[in-house]
């Protein structure tokens, strides 16, 4: 029955996790867009695998609750990380505008491993999605399962997000022929901006109506 158990709970994790982290958003366009310039793409899947299993670890921990009673800081958040959103992409649009390839977008937008970094962590932690989807949806539905059975739960949660980010980034390289031309480039910035300026609009309209 254990056994059972174990495999139930680790579903749940599996399925929960699948269904929230595979859609466009801007942690996915970043991600997206990295492997398709081949550029850090090791450090920018590992760094978002990384995230995804301390916040959900925190999350079924109990800060779910605590998040849920400070209104304050996730207002913070949200301006924050619709400031960012909104810069990202401005830039992202501006390369919309130009008339680049995928071998064009490599050549001339090579970055330093730090400053993926950094733009991992702010795509990743000034987006106030990240912490409902990962603390406090998949938090409240960790903490409602029995102790015993949280770490299989957590397991299934970790395998959806290491099988995703790990697809979407190193998979994503199978695209190059086709973003080798510069209309679909193009067009996939123009797709990022549109995510990243909807989804700040979303935080700020649904944090101060």
């Amino acid at each position: 029955m254990t056994g059972i158990a174990s495999t139930g709970a680790y579903l749940t994790g599996l399925i929960l996790g699948a269904s929230l982290i595979i859609a466009i958003g801007a942690q996915n366009a970043f991600v997206l867009r990295q492997g398709l310039l081949r550029a850090h793409v090791a450090l920018v899947v590992a760094l978002c695998i990384l995230i995804d299993v301390a916040l959900t670890t925190v999350g079924v921990g109990g800060l779910s609750a605590s998040l849920g009673r400070n209104p304050l800081a996730l207002e913070a958040l949200a301006v924050a990380g619709a400031c960012f959103l909104g810069w990202y992409g401005l830039g992202a649009a501006r390369r919309a505008c130009s008339s680049q390839s995928l071998a064009a977008a490599a050549a001339g937008g090579a970055q330093s491993a730090r400053t993926v970094l950094l733009q991992t962590l702010a795509v990743s932690l000034l987006n106030p999605h990240v912490y409902l989807d990962t603390v406090m949806l998949i938090g409240s539905v960790g903490v409602q399962q029995p102790a015993p059975l949280r770490p299989a739960f957590l397991a299934g949660v970790w395998t959806a997000s290491f099988g995703w980010f790990t697809s979407l980034g190193f998979g994503s390289r199978l695209l190059a022929r086709v973003f080798a031309r510069p209309i679909a480039w193009r067009l996939l910035d123009a797709l990022v901006a549109l995510v990243m300026w909807s989804i700040a609009a979303t935080l700020l309209w649904t944090t101060f109506r």
